[in-house]
């Protein structure tokens, strides 16, 4: 795949009007945290016909798996170009409104769509795809950071039919707000090595007893997308909010684990729309800002700079094309390959938003000329999803043929 269709052009550019018209007027209200992210989000479905398209995708995946077939088990491939080229343009003003929808419609929804029975899918499955409810994916804790599953201390002990959660998430998306949260929890197995015990995901609802989501945490970028802290204390759930088997030896490590590829590479696609919008600002700042008598855009150390942005987003621009045509064609990333493509494409988004700070200089510093939003929101690519040193050790471990985990 060498470029997008003229189709996927009309929706990037279509998805741009909408950005240019009716998100980039709000930006002051969401990063100065007084306007959540979520009727926004939810006017960009009505507009482009998502919610239905959702809905109808959803109804098709219950009736499969009312008929004993499993929503991953199709022929050929899915097409992500569509919600890729709406996270592209999305990012080149706000990535935090992408963070906010995929964890919220992906990480939340999709992994009750992909692990619940039919009834958990109707119940809650269902609100989530369509953005009616906001979803959290709560499985990062304060002493397990990297380590999710191996580290993790929230605890699931059994109680006759039931199960009582304990513990506390952390840095969780969406978690301020959240209507319904996915939370994962070690098994209480007294006989097993707490870091093999099973994972276990469930499924709580706002105002659970025993169940507290603090206030969004003040934090360096991405303020359009809440970030906040999950307690459970003794929270008693049913089987019925139990997704998949707790008698499975993998529990829900294997979901999680899926979970990691589609995160990491769709950070890709958020690096890409960053890129593409400081090498914009900055081309146009090197033409028009004059110092000594010139446009700083004729003297070489600025000219190395737009280079440098221009090869990232080559490099960055093939890779999400790359992932578009093998998806196509029904190949999934390995955990190692979807590493790569988060490693460089974030330390790539990084660099350039740098880079484009320098261009402006002083003026860099300001809010006024938008670079430095660019900077601070690009910065937790290289930490969410996995940090770089993690994507480092699953590249090395695959190339070495040894587990990646």
């Amino acid at each position: 795949m060498f470029d997008w269709s003229d189709e996927e052009r009309q929706i990037a550019d279509a998805v741009r009007r909408f950005v240019d018209e009716t998100v980039r007027p709000r930006l002051d209200a969401i990063e100065h945290g007084d306007e959540p992210p979520y009727d926004l989000l939810r006017q960009l479905y009505r507009t482009f016909g998502i919610r239905e398209m959702a809905l109808e995708s959803f109804e098709r995946a219950l009736a499969r798996r009312r008929e004993g077939v499993s929503t991953t088990s199709r022929s050929g491939g899915s097409d992500p170009a569509p919600s890729l080229l709406t996270t592209i343009e999305l990012c080149r003003v706000s990535p935090g409104l992408v963070t906010s929808l995929g964890v919220s419609t992906g990480l939340a929804g999709g992994t009750i769509n992909a692990l619940g029975t039919p009834e958990q899918m109707e119940r809650w499955g269902r609100d989530l795809v369509t953005l009616d409810t906001v979803g959290a994916w709560a499985i990062t804790e304060p002493d397990s950071g990297s380590d999710a599953l191996g580290g993790m201390r929230t605890t699931a002990r059994r109680d006759g039919d039931e199960f009582v959660l304990n513990g506390q998430k952390t840095w969780i998306t969406n978690g301020p707000y959240a209507d319904t949260l996915v939370v994962y929890a070690k098994l209480d197995e007294p006989d097993v090595d707490p870091r093999r015990r099973r994972v276990l995901p469930f499924v709580l609802d706002r105002g659970m007893p025993g169940l507290d989501q603090s206030r969004p945490l003040r934090k360096m970028g991405q303020h359009a997308s809440p970030t906040g802290e999950v307690f459970l204390t003794d929270v008693v759930v049913g089987r019925d909010r139990l997704l998949g088997d707790d008698r499975s030896p993998g529990g829900g490590r294997a979901s999680a684990k899926d979970n990691f590829v589609t995160e990491r590479a769709g950070v890709a696609a958020m690096a890409l729309g960053i890129i593409e919008e400081a090498l914009r600002l900055s081309v146009d700042y090197a033409r028009t800002c004059e110092r000594f008598g010139a446009p700083i855009g004729d003297y070489q150390l600025v000219q190395e700079k737009l280079a440098a942005m221009e090869v990232a987003r080559v490099n960055v621009r093939s890779m999400v094309l790359t992932h578009v045509e093998r998806s196509r064609a029904g190949v999934t990333p390995t955990l190692a390959e979807a590493s790569a493509m988060k490693l460089y494409a974030a330390r790539a988004a990084c660099e350039v938003a740098d880079d484009a700070i320098q261009v402006f200089g002083g003026n860099g510093y300001v809010t006024e000329y938008r670079v430095e939003q660019l900077y601070r929101d690009a910065r937790v690519l290289r930490i969410y999803a996995g940090t770089d040193e993690m994507q480092i050790g699953a590249i090395a471990r695959d190339l070495l043929g040894r587990a990646t985990a």
